[in-house]
């Protein structure tokens, strides 16, 4: 199913539900549209489970959150996250597999690194920002299906429009760019969101998955650029035009809980620089090729030995 309208919502976050009793996970929820995710999600009632990399980094964010924000101990929890690491992921939704989960944000992710590679030589954008959130997917999808109107989100980019997926050469042995790769993992995200959810509603499930996206977003992500020249620009770009990390996620937390969020459009931010609108958009034709999609379904099952809803 596709849609060719687009939907604006106006203060989407208004009818938002209550979320005490609730549970969420957010990868990296430390930091940028991650830490804005996890401080909405908390403040609305609901416990968080932070993803992260650098877990004495996220007991200390964690602390001031709840300082800041006067909440109990018991709504913030951080546990140990690498989605380059097969070991980590599996650590990760074994330790969380004790209770049901209503909220998946797939929020982590990196951006423009130079070259590297996994433990199965794929390269690391890939690896991190795709394979790495699907296999979590796959993992959890026991503890999504115990949860009350469970939701996935995947945090991707509107860079996806312009992107090649190229799954013949997902090591970049042949040329690498890390705009480009990091523009493949965006579009990987965006047509892994879309075949979930079909492949959810196919099967019955009544959890959906969403793509979201927060425009230009003034986070850490842009001083991650091998390029001093790249890093100046767009940090320059984002001052000037971009959104702070909370209105900038209004896409991501419109899609998270707005009961009037369709799974089958794009959500961003629109408008206001401070207090945007949600705006759902059609997808494009790149990301809803249904041969596309089973490719690269397919693909990832075989480079993470995590298979689900085949």
């Amino acid at each position: 199913m596709t849609h060719s309208t687009r939907i604006r919502l106006t203060d989407p976050l208004a009818t938002a539900p209550d979320l005490t009793g609730r549970h969420a996970i957010v990868t990296g929820g430390t930091s940028g549209l991650g830490l804005a995710s996890t401080r909405l999600l908390a403040l609305r009632g609901s416990t968080v489970l932070i993803g992260a990399r650098d877990v004495e980094r996220a007991e200390a964010v964690r602390v001031r959150l709840l300082e800041e924000n006067r909440l109990p101990a018991e709504r913030i929890t951080v546990a140990a996250l690498d989605l380059i690491d097969p070991e980590s992921i599996h650590q990760f939704a074994l330790g969380a597999a004790d209770r049901p989960v209503d909220l998946l944000v797939l929020n982590a992710g990196i951006s423009s690194v130079p070259l590297r590679h996994d433990h199965a030589g794929t390269e690391s954008q890939f690896a991190t920002n795709h394979l790495g959130h699907f296999a979590l997917t796959g993992l959890l999808l026991p503890s999504l299906t115990q949860g009350t109107g469970a939701r996935v989100v995947a945090v991707s980019s509107a860079l996806y429009k312009g992107a090649t997926l190229d799954l013949d050469d997902l090591a970049s042995t042949h040329r690498y760019s890390p705009g480009r790769a990091y523009s493949r993992s965006k579009l990987a995200n965006t047509i892994f969101a879309i075949e979930l959810n079909r492949r959810l509603t196919a099967s019955g499930s009544p959890i959906r998955s969403f793509a979201a996206h927060p425009g230009m977003a003034r986070t850490p992500l842009h001083a991650t650029y091998p390029s001093a020249a790249t890093r100046i620009l767009t940090g320059a770009i984002a001052r000037a035009i971009g959104r702070e990390p909370d209105p900038a996620n209004i896409g991501v937390m419109t899609a998270a809980l707005n009961s009037k969020a369709d799974p089958h459009l794009f959500w961003g931010p629109a408008g206001s620089k401070t207090a945007p609108d949600a705006l759902g958009e059609p997808f494009r034709p790149i990301a809803t090729d249904l041969s596309t999609a089973t490719a690269l379904w397919n693909t990832s099952e075989r480079l993470t030995g995590i298979r689900f809803l085949s």
